[in-house]
């Protein structure tokens, strides 16, 4: 009898546990998005550039552009336009550049982050998943990372948590 019983608990546990759900949304798409960072990475001596896009539905946009030397952010560079209310045209309000020794000198632009660092926000924050919002990752990037993040379904606007990565290149 006492057999029966350690059988029946053992069978019910093996069932609770492969009935676990995903934490992440996307996860297959993240991993393979993830071994392709990790080929990436390998080629290039975990050496790149990569720019980073925010545009708001009220016209005004920004590029940060993060420079990696062997793991190690080198760089960072900004660039924020905006349309002039009076002539409607696209100005440029603030640019700036920053060197190893004054990077994070500015508040303006994205994080001082590596493609290791994205990738870790992107598993343990961006891509939880949560009953009150919406998640989305592409891999547009040759495989890797370029939209991830979520957006609560209450918000309606400028209100995505992620990134949204234009390119990465090897320099």
């Amino acid at each position: 009898m006492k057999n029966v019983y350690l059988f029946v608990l053992m069978l019910t546990g093996i069932l609770f546990v492969s009935c676990k759900k995903d934490k992440i949304a996307y996860d297959n798409d993240f991993k393979k998005s993830y071994d392709a960072w990790m080929n990436f990475k390998a080629s290039s001596n975990n050496t790149y550039r990569y720019g980073v896009s925010f545009a708001s539905w009220t016209g005004s946009s920004s590029v940060t552009v993060i420079t990696v030397k062997e793991g190690k952010v080198i760089m960072r560079s900004y660039v924020a336009k905006d349309r002039d209310p009076g002539s409607n045209q696209v100005v440029t309000k603030e640019e700036w550049t920053e060197d190893e020794s004054s990077i994070g000198s500015h508040g303006a632009g994205f994080s001082m982050l590596t493609l290791d660092e994205i990738y870790k926000k992107a598993k343990d924050e961006w891509l939880i998943k949560r009953d009150n919002a919406n998640s989305y990752f592409e891999a547009q990037n040759n495989g890797m990372i370029s939209r991830c993040g979520y957006v609560e379904k209450t918000c309606a606007d400028d209100c995505s948590i992620g990134v949204n990565i234009i390119f990465i290149e090897k320099i």
